[in-house]
């Protein structure tokens, strides 16, 4: 097996929300697994997500909540980078990841000539998107 890097981003509560809006943006297969299919015992935690898996043709990324009475995540708790093509799908990523979020930096071409943003999604996730010229 191959040595991939997956970031996996921790919820309180939102990660069913969170997975199926990423899902939205990004496309891809989404599987969620909550706490009650995984034989957890606290009925609290039972429809909270322990572990979601959103897999796309080009990048796979994780979320769960954290457990009832855990320390939930302060936003931004994660920062994800992604670098891809200059496209109109690209940018629509940023513009459908910024939809009830916060821009940080618009996005606009950064002095290495790239275009770059950065969001604040929804959930707190911090998103930093280098689009590169296509060749």
């Amino acid at each position: 097996m191959a040595t991939r890097l997956i970031p996996y981003l921790h919820f309180d509560g939102t990660a069913r929300e969170a997975m199926e809006f990423y899902r939205s943006v990004f496309g891809g297969t989404l599987e969620l697994a909550r706490y009650a299919d995984m034989g957890a015992h606290d009925p609290a935690d039972a429809e909270r997500i322990m572990h979601g898996d959103l897999a796309t043709d080009h990048f796979e990324l994780m979320g769960s909540d954290v457990p009832t009475g855990q320390a939930a995540p302060r936003p931004p708790a994660h920062g994800v980078a992604v670098s891809a093509e200059d496209s109109p799908q690209s940018r629509e990523y940023v513009e459908r990841l910024a939809e009830g979020g916060t821009v940080i930096v618009p996005l606009e071409t950064a002095p290495w000539g790239n275009a770059f943003g950065m969001v604040i999604d929804r959930y707190g996730i911090e998103w930093m998107v280098n689009l590169a010229p296509s060749s």
